[in-house]
């Protein structure tokens, strides 16, 4: 399966190593390169130099950062995992973040449908790993 981790911390490193050891093809972005350099000689793979990069073509895109803000920096914007999202692909968000924006994000990609696409042609869907 083509995944993309976002985020390579204390917690996203191993996660996404994880990922790689039992085969699916992983491309990983984090804001300091050197460090997603490091996971790339680590546990092979890929890095992008944007979240949006990384999450183009991937089937399922994984966030593990910060805090609220820093979901909001690595999901929105023209370089955000949003934007590179396809049709059918989901988000999955790891960071211990506030209900409030797991639903801003959540309306974000919501947001990105065609107006005369139906409910179920979602540009991105969201499942969350936790309640809201």
């Amino acid at each position: 399966m083509k995944l993309a981790f976002l985020g390579l911390g204390v917690m996203g490193f191993p996660m996404a190593g994880h990922l790689a050891r039992a085969g699916h093809d992983v491309t990983v972005y984090n804001r300091n390169a050197a460090k997603a350099q490091q996971w790339v000689a680590t546990h092979g793979g890929r890095s992008a130099a944007t979240p949006s990069a990384a999450a183009k073509d991937a089937q399922i895109v994984m966030m593990c950062v910060g805090n609220d803000n820093d979901v909001r920096a690595v999901a929105n914007g023209a370089d955000g995992a949003l934007a590179g999202m396809s049709a059918g692909s989901t988000l999955v968000d790891h960071t211990t973040a506030s209900a409030e924006v797991a639903r801003e994000i959540f309306d974000a990609a919501k947001s990105r449908r065609p107006h005369n696409a139906a409910p179920t042609a979602d540009a991105a869907a969201i499942r969350l790993s936790h309640p809201v």
